[in-house]
């Protein structure tokens, strides 16, 4: 028993230099032992999470023979920080580069732990503009189009939205953008476009939050139909991988679409759903790149609470 527990402490030593200093597969090598799982187990496990990797690939990743850099494999590795115990992020920073920003292959996607504190920075934001709890309005319909610039960035995004009052006094609602990591909201711009007009802008920098006032020019009685429409110009973060929207409520129709630039166009599109933030992609499904219209696009009848998105890789 006593060799027992000094090889426990020997590999936890171990685990935390590497988790501190990498490199990423020493890391991911040390952590495998530290939680005594064979790699068929970590397979098992990583299906349960609606991961597929190869027993091979695992073991290629922890011998540093390859590094795991196709959007379904940095899943995988988020997936596997939840399965080895380890903290947020720990795996995934070493496959960034030594300056910090995303490693090759890497989606710049953010963390649950990020979107946590997202959350709690947009509810000060919304707070500020004295938002009420639901809006006022349920959604009937959200048309959203993407569009993707020649440099893979997340270039704008326009909105068409029709809701139904379900108080007297809706007279304005409160968009909400949150760009890519990296990108920079004060010089972003909101466009009404129609049937609104813009009113006070909040943001902030760390999250990448923007939140817009859209003025009505009607107070909507209980039972009103209101349809507006408007964009937000960004283009100011790096490399666009995917396009999520967030559904706290039951709503609608929703449709999403995403064009690409004709310079840039990806190898690869899927639509995915998640129950939550925190909780694994499930409902994937590959989706036709029109190379005439160069998009693709989503239809969800009637949204649910959670997550549903477009994501794409690059060659």
């Amino acid at each position: 028993m006593p060799h027992a527990t000094q090889h426990a402490d020997v590999t936890a030593t171990e685990l935390d230099t590497a988790l501190r200093g990498g490199p990423f597969h020493v890391a991911l090598r040390a952590a495998i032992a530290a939680r005594g799982l064979p790699l068929q187990r970590v397979q098992h496990h990583l299906t349960r999470y609606g991961v597929k990797v190869g027993v091979t690939s695992l073991s290629y990743w922890q011998q540093g023979a390859r590094r795991p850099q196709r959007p379904e494999s940095l899943r995988a590795v988020r997936a596997l920080e939840e399965i080895l115990q380890l903290p947020d992020e720990s795996l995934i920073r070493l496959l960034a580069g030594a300056d910090g920003r995303p490693g090759p292959g890497r989606p710049a996607a953010r963390s649950y732990r990020s979107l946590v504190e997202a959350s709690g920075t947009l509810e000060r934001l919304l707070g500020e503009l004295d938002a009420p709890p639901d809006g006022g309005v349920h959604t009937l319909g959200h048309h959203e189009r993407v569009r993707i610039g020649s440099r893979r960035e997340l270039l704008s995004r326009e909105s068409h939205h029709i809701v139904r009052a379900h108080r007297d006094g809706v007279d304005r609602f409160l968009a909400v953008h949150h760009g890519d990591p990296g990108c920079a909201p004060e010089r972003m711009a909101v466009h009404a476009l129609e049937n609104c007009r813009t009113g006070r802008v909040r943001l902030h920098h760390g999250t990448g939050i923007l939140v817009a006032e859209l003025l009505f020019d009607t107070r909507l009685r209980a039972g009103d139909t209101f349809l507006f429409r408007y964009a937000v110009e960004d283009g100011t973060a790096g490399v666009c991988h995917e396009y999520v929207r967030d559904f706290g409520v039951p709503g609608g129709q929703y449709v999403l679409q995403v064009r690409f630039d004709e310079t840039a166009l990806p190898v690869r599109c899927q639509r995915f759903t998640q129950n939550s933030p925190a909780a694994p992609r499930t409902a994937r499904q590959d989706l036709p790149l029109s190379r005439k219209h160069r998009s693709v696009h989503l239809v969800e009848p009637r949204v649910r609470a959670g997550v549903v998105g477009i994501g794409w890789e690059w060659e």
